[in-house]
């Protein structure tokens, strides 16, 4: 069967359209805070007032100091899960609020 070099599929033009407007790393990033919920569980996103990530940083805002102390503890492990959610090193580090 004859294939068309100048056919491209969907996912294939995608992933060109985020590389060649550099948009791969943001497009990670969202990806990463909306998988929050699924890596951390319900309890602990439903006291999370907000999430934003900079210089490869997730910067977590909860509403409860004592939580905020027990993800402390937590942070390489949910930090890892989190890569692992995405697919590729999206963060490095991980700062409480």
């Amino acid at each position: 069967m004859y294939k068309d070099p100048n056919v491209v599929s969907l996912g294939d033009a995608i992933r060109i359209v985020l590389n060649e407007y550099r948009l791969e790393q943001k497009f990670n990033e969202a990806g990463l805070i909306n998988s929050w919920q699924q890596v951390v569980g319900t309890m602990i996103a439903r006291h999370t007032v907000q999430l934003r990530v900079s210089r490869r940083t997730l910067f977590v805002k909860v509403d409860s100091a004592s939580l905020r102390n027990e993800l402390t503890y937590a942070r390489e492990k949910i930090k890892t899960a989190l890569n692992k959610e995405a697919g590729s090193d999206v963060i490095d580090e991980i700062v409480f609020k």
